[in-house]
């Protein structure tokens, strides 16, 4: 049983080391992971200079790009002549909720896993400076156990979020939505030395729910939020308008 382990911390974070101590309960074990932090990046994959793969232990490799680039890497170089049953994503410091697993990293290379057919989860952590890496570690087995031994549902990944708290104090898990997260002053000026302006990306998050059982509500409860994200991102609910509007625009064409 081979698992492949990455995440948008870097190969170094605390959060992917002790993933992996746990995951080795359930199989082999291969770290593929940036080699510094990649957070934010989205599904960007490098196209513009070579990427360097180094191993740096046993069965544990850096890559000098992305997260995607770490997963499209091991499967095609790391473990080309091995089957991949299992993609972890994480554990990642801070949450992905909402419409933010859109830039998150950490939910991409979960994506890119899936693309690929591979059973694929992301996991996520609730904290600041200090986070309970244990904690989310055992929800991971726990998970991963599952999606071994039933699978997922074709072109699916699971988005794992887990609230700060102690095992103990738990109170479940739940099958949410994605809510929607917004960020006032989202763009942040000030002044350099040299009296240039420069700007910080930054703003206060604010949440509110598309629809009943969304991910926020589960954390919000102490319950771990169990997202089943899909990547045809087709808006099939618009298609007979804008099928409408092909026939509209087809008659004026040829006329023209």
């Amino acid at each position: 049983m081979n698992i492949l382990l990455t995440n948008d911390d870097g190969v170094e974070s605390s959060g992917i080391r002790t993933l992996a101590k746990h995951l080795k309960k359930l199989g082999n074990v291969w770290v593929v992971a940036p080699e510094r932090p990649q957070n934010a990046m989205g599904r960007a994959i490098t196209l513009h200079k070579p990427l360097r793969l180094k191993q740096i232990g046993r069965q544990v490799f850096s890559v000098n790009g992305t997260p995607s680039d770490c997963v499209i890497v091991a499967v095609g170089r790391v473990l080309r002549d091995r089957p991949i049953h299992l993609l972890v994503s994480g554990i990642n410091k801070g949450l992905n909720l909402g419409d933010d697993v859109t830039n998150s990293g950490t939910v991409a290379a979960a994506l890119e896993g899936a693309i690929r057919g591979i059973p694929s989860m992301a996991v996520s952590l609730d904290g600041l400076k200090r986070f309970r890496f244990p904690v989310a570690a055992g929800v991971a087995v726990e998970v991963a156990t599952m999606v071994l031994q039933e699978g997922l549902p074709t072109d699916t990944l699971l988005n794992v979020n887990v609230p700060d708290v102690q095992a103990g104090s738990l109170t479940g898990m739940q099958v949410t939505s994605l809510s929607r997260r917004r960020y006032d002053n989202s763009v942040i000026e000030n002044v350099d030395p040299r009296g240039n302006a420069y700007y910080w990306i930054a703003g206060e998050q604010v949440s509110w729910n598309r629809r009943k059982n969304s991910d926020v509500d589960a954390i919000a409860g102490n319950r771990v939020s169990l997202t089943p994200l899909h990547f045809d991102m087709t808006q099939y609910r618009a298609m007979k308008k804008l099928t409408a509007w092909a026939s509209a625009l087809s008659t004026r064409t040829r006329s023209s």
